[in-house]
């Protein structure tokens, strides 16, 4: 059984495909093994991602585990993972269009026992090790952008480099911005911070009991990466480029999932027979 449905596999091939760049075959008698192909190491990695198995348990006569992980790292060099996040939220904005008048940015802490470059001391975990994600979505709960840190670091050092990756829209941002964010932010420095940056902010009361609001949209879209891609939900991997990688592809999976459900239910509200008056 594929790790993700056709509907969704698919479209993600076809422009992930579209990205690779050409391999130089430099053997002089170009007598080598056949290469593996590349649709196959694909559907391998996103297996990883989806049900967070390790490589070796993926791996089979096909494809083994070290082809994967090269593989893997070429395609971070070449800067696949996150051009394909920038492609699907570019295509989310034309056709349905970003709600970036209200962000929403939260922390949320997972397990890291392998240790590695982002793992730290969780403080809701008994010191065991875990990574942070900082995550910033938009109005709908799309997810943004990413910033992965060891588990010990407060959410505040977080902010700026979270809300930096509005970069990514170049001049695009609405002329008004309004960050919601939970009682953990709930200090002087991220209101200098916020307004350095010309954004209005709607922020919980520390000590008193929870305001929601606006911010729900965000744990939705931190229970789309644990409970959808178990590589994130126990990470694994140590070395943070791999980490930013599979923020990355998740990211690009739920951003396509959201556009093709509600392209499809617009599409079918639109389509519905009128009533006769």
């Amino acid at each position: 059984m594929p790790a993700l449905p056709s509907f969704l596999i698919e479209p993600l091939w076809t422009q992930f495909q579209a990205l690779i760049p050409p391999v130089e075959d430099h053997h002089p008698l170009g007598c080598h093994r056949p290469r593996i192909p590349d649709r196959l190491v694909f559907d391998k990695l996103i297996q990883v991602l989806v049900l967070g198995a390790s490589y070796e348990k993926i791996s089979d006569t096909n494809c083994s585990a070290t082809t994967i992980r090269r593989r893997r790292d070429l395609w971070i060099d070449a800067g696949i993972f996150t051009t394909l996040e920038q492609i699907c939220l570019e295509s989310y904005d034309r056709i349905l269009g970003l709600e970036l008048e209200n962000l929403t940015v939260d922390s949320c802490i997972v397990k890291a026992p392998c240790g590695g470059e982002m793992a730290g001391k969780s403080p809701v975990d008994r010191g065991k090790l875990g990574t942070k994600r900082s995550v910033l979505t938009d109005g709908k709960g799309i997810p943004l952008g990413c910033v992965a840190a060891p588990a010990n670091r407060h959410d505040s050092p977080l902010l700026r480099p979270t809300l930096e990756k509005l970069s990514r829209f170049g001049f695009h941002l609405p002329p008004k911005i309004t960050v919601h964010l939970d009682a953990g932010y709930d200090s002087s420095k991220t209101r200098t911070l916020l307004t350095e940056l010309g954004c209005e902010w709607v922020i919980s009361t520390s000590g008193e009991p929870l305001q929601a609001g606006a911010r729900w949209v965000v744990e939705r879209t931190n229970a789309w990466h644990n409970r959808g891609f178990k590589k994130l939900l126990i990470c694994t991997e140590r070395r943070t480029l791999v980490i930013d990688a599979m923020i990355s592809l998740a990211n690009s999976i739920i951003v396509l999932r959201r556009l093709i459900r509600e392209a499809w239910h617009t599409h079918r509200w639109d389509a519905r027979p009128q009533r006769k008056p």
